[in-house]
């Protein structure tokens, strides 16, 4: 017979089970890692191994069955599982912050290519260093790009420059500066 005491110890069952849970899927997302991101983590070098040979496995079910055997080598070291999954949600969020900046980019060279002169004098309100001349002849070939069905070599050397314009300059502005600041605002 139990008491109460004995009750409250030990996790349930159920609690247990979604702890494993949330294990495998940790282990499913440290598997589905490029490379470059997996040589970031703090992996023992056992946990490494098993990673590289789940990776090895193209068969579904015999592939999810290799996760699985992960996810219990995984649990048995309980130690580690909290500094992956702070490395996983880290680099996350700098994955999100650099696909924001790239989405922003591209706003503005969107804007650039389609706005000319106006969205150019936005652009050099913010960055009065910037060489104009440069970056009105990029943005006149990029449009003459899309318009005759070339490559877009111009609208990329467009991104490179806009990139290494904001990155140059400190993240405060950067931050202020959206590729939609448009003229709506005064109408």
């Amino acid at each position: 017979m139990h008491t109460e005491d004995q009750e409250f110890e030990e996790p349930s069952r159920s609690q247990l089970r979604r702890e494993a849970l949330d294990v495998f899927k940790l282990a499913e997302a440290i598997v589905a890692l490029p490379e470059s991101q997996l040589g970031k983590l703090p992996l023992s070098d056992e946990l490494r191994e098993e990673v590289h040979r789940a990776r090895r496995i193209t068969q579904q079910i015999a592939r999810k069955r290799q996760i699985q055997f992960l996810a219990k080598q995984m649990r048995r070291r309980e130690e580690e599982l909290e500094p992956l999954r702070q490395a996983l949600t880290q680099d996350r969020d700098s994955m999100r912050r650099e696909t924001a900046e790239l989405h922003r980019l591209e706003g503005w060279r969107e804007r650039l290519i389609n706005d000319g002169d106006s969205a150019l004098s936005d652009l050099l309100q913010h960055f009065p260093h910037a060489d104009r001349q440069h970056l009105r002849t990029l943005v006149r070939q990029a449009r003459d790009d899309a318009h005759a069905n070339k490559p877009p070599t111009a609208s990329r050397t467009l991104f490179k420059e806009l990139r290494a314009l904001f990155s140059g300059d400190g993240d405060s502005i950067e931050s202020d500066i959206e590729p939609d600041d448009s003229d709506d605002e005064t109408s």
